[in-house]
């Protein structure tokens, strides 16, 4: 099947009367081979139904096509919405593509058209990368898998453990969900616009998010209070969340955490047993 390459994308821009825009993180991948290479390393096959965040002119929608039984597209941008099913319809497989127009940010398993995808596969827009990953990871559970393609940096914050530099909020609330690992770099050349930062690719796999009394949503209360002040030790930054510092150092007591550690020191199973160690008033 034919791909989109840089001509066949300008002229369906211009087609469009399109102009990308930073607002909605517009950047169109022009070459077939890294779309190819994207859905060989996200290792999706027949028995896949794919849920594609932000697929503009169809370059990976139709890479992604070729492979596996079901597209589920989520585009916000109402033009482009409309004009990816007679893209794909062009080429004989519009059957196997639902188009969703609706913003990723906000979209759950009943907007879906009825399909339950088992792997997220996107050119996420820079700018909401990491809240997509998280809502998505959290709104379909049917998710077992993902490649998803951001800005580098970001990639390299998705994927970082414990002691890095780049340790933070996005590494520790990622990992509740799914092992994350870093999956090759992307150069900005296969880019129209071309972007003026690099881009690289983030592998996740579902596992069961740490075993704990505590909800989930207690548990990254804690983690962004433990990041908020990074250079403070855990009980002086968890203070203000558990309501003093002494309260703060009785709950990291009690999860075997060292009142002097840092939130880049920890796993997210121990930001788990500290939340379920809260000393009640």
């Amino acid at each position: 099947m034919s791909l989109l390459g840089p001509v066949e994308i300008r002229n369906l821009a211009n087609k469009l009367d399109l102009r990308p825009t930073k607002k909605l993180g517009q950047n169109f991948v022009i070459d077939a081979g890294t779309v190819r290479k994207i859905v060989r390393t996200a290792e999706v096959g027949p028995s896949d139904v794919v849920l594609e965040v932000g697929p503009g002119l169809g370059s990976l929608t139709l890479a992604l096509l070729e492979s596996v039984d079901h597209v589920v597209a989520v585009e916000i941008d109402p033009v482009l919405a409309r004009q990816l099913p007679v893209t794909v319809g062009e080429r004989g497989l519009g059957a196997k593509l639902t188009v969703v127009e609706a913003d990723a940010l906000r979209v759950g398993v009943s907007d879906l058209g009825g399909y339950l995808p088992t792997a997220l596969v996107a050119n996420l827009p820079y700018n909401v990368a990491v809240p997509v990953v998280l809502h998505l990871l959290e709104a379909v559970p049917s998710l077992r898998k993902g490649l998803v393609m951001v800005q580098a940096e970001v990639a390299d914050r998705l994927a970082a453990r414990p002691g890095s530099k780049v340790y933070g909020v996005p590494s520790v609330k990622a990992a509740w969900y799914a092992d994350v690992r870093r999956a090759g770099p992307v150069g900005r050349s296969v880019f129209w616009p071309v972007p003026n930062v690099d881009s690289g690719l983030v592998a996740l796999t579902r596992r069961e998010p740490p075993a704990t009394r505590a909800g989930r949503e207690e548990v990254f209360e804690v983690i962004d209070a433990a990041f908020a002040q990074r250079r403070k030790t855990l009980r002086a930054a968890l203070a203000s969340w558990a309501g003093t510092a002494a309260r703060a150092e009785a709950a990291l007591r009690a999860a075997g955490v060292d009142p002097s550690a840092r939130g880049e020191q920890l796993e997210v199973g121990d930001f788990a047993r500290i939340a379920e160690n809260l000393p009640r008033p």
